[in-house]
């Protein structure tokens, strides 16, 4: 049940890392959102966005360079020692590859218990048992039990993942792209699973995935990162609605679609590369966009996140544009390059 209160607060999270001398990546870069009780909070993007990068600094696997961490009202950042350690308990993660999550020379019984041993002071018998109760909540048999993970298939594999995740009763669980690495034919069982366990545990995820559909599947609240910021951010179905930064037409506009036939549109929007120099000061997918491209405004001011209209959907875009808007935009790019070259093509 979703509680509208936050459990996880980011506040202007930054990650920079140096590469080579006076060179900055910029992986993460002001990011803000609230995670609500008992619900799942989508990251969606391309790769090299930073979604992965955000995990990381919330679990502290990585130090950020600046900004704010709060789990339930306490400054994750500050802890250390035992107090971080503890911690851990409610933060759970898992992870992309079920293979190379899981030590290949340990059983399922050992993977799944370790956790529970490092943190409890529970017997032999006690362990056994609540490892047989973890394997039947995520779907294995109890005598999967004294397999390796070589002998189990990449499904298998992720449940026990999942299985050593929840072991410890944790709040949160942040999913980086969790079903990517299985079979289209198992992701939907895993999906239907990590639901089920939602309701069961009153577990809050954040799911971070390329895959927009998934997303959808899962989410209640999605943030759109492009290099590092938020794009887009808002309720599900409002965004997937109507989404309003060029950004997010693209993404949705990439989905393959066997079943919509127009021939007048074509999804292919980008009229640029990422790879081009972005000047400071201005908007950082200029460079792509087909609507703020050639605007003076996107070439000299960085847009921030800000309310649309009256909605609470937020949007990092000087010119938001509707579905229409964004295809009569993609159009009229469509037809300027066609009679480009057809110039070049005559001269």
């Amino acid at each position: 049940m979703i509680n509208e209160t936050p459990l996880i607060k980011v506040s202007n999270l930054v990650k920079h890392y140096k590469v080579g001398k006076g060179r900055t990546i910029q992986a993460v870069n002001g990011v803000s959102f609230e995670i609500m009780r008992g619900s799942t909070f989508g990251l969606v993007g391309e790769s090299g966005s930073g979604k992965s990068t955000i995990a990381k600094l919330i679990m502290r696997l990585e130090e950020p360079t600046s900004g704010g961490i709060e789990f339930d009202g306490v400054n994750l950042l500050s802890l250390k020692g035992k107090d971080l350690q503890r911690s851990r308990k409610d933060l759970q993660m898992v992870f992309q590859n079920p293979f190379d999550a899981l030590n290949r020379r340990k059983r399922v019984k050992d993977i799944i218990g370790l956790p529970i041993s490092v943190h409890t002071e529970m017997s032999n018998f006690d362990l056994k048992k609540r490892t047989i109760e973890l394997l039947e909540l995520v779907g294995l048999r109890p005598e999967m039990m004294d397999r390796f993970p070589h002998e189990m298939s990449g499904g298998q594999c992720q449940r026990v993942g999942i299985a050593r995740a929840i072991a410890l009763n944790p709040r949160i669980l942040i999913l980086d792209e969790s079903v990517s690495a299985v079979d289209v034919s198992i992701q939907a069982q895993i999906l239907n699973l990590l639901r089920d366990l939602q309701q069961k545990l009153n577990l809050t995820y954040l799911f971070i995935s390329h895959d927009l559909s998934i997303v959808r599947y899962m989410s209640h609240r999605v943030a759109v990162l492009y290099q590092g910021e938020i794009a887009e951010y808002g309720d599900r179905n409002d965004l997937f609605a109507e989404p309003l930064h060029p950004y997010t037409h693209t993404l949705m506009n990439s989905i393959p679609n066997l079943f919509l036939i127009d021939e007048q549109f074509s999804p292919t929007a980008d009229i640029g590369d990422d790879s081009q120099a972005i000047l400071p000061g201005e908007c950082r997918f200029r460079n792509r966009c087909v609507v703020g491209y050639n605007l003076e405004k996107c070439k000299q001011q960085i847009p921030t996140l800000r309310n649309y209209q009256k909605s609470e959907q937020l949007v990092a875009c000087h010119f938001p544009v509707t579905s229409a808007q964004y295809k009569a935009a993609v159009q009229a790019n469509t037809s300027n390059i066609k009679n480009q070259s057809h110039i070049v093509a005559s001269g």
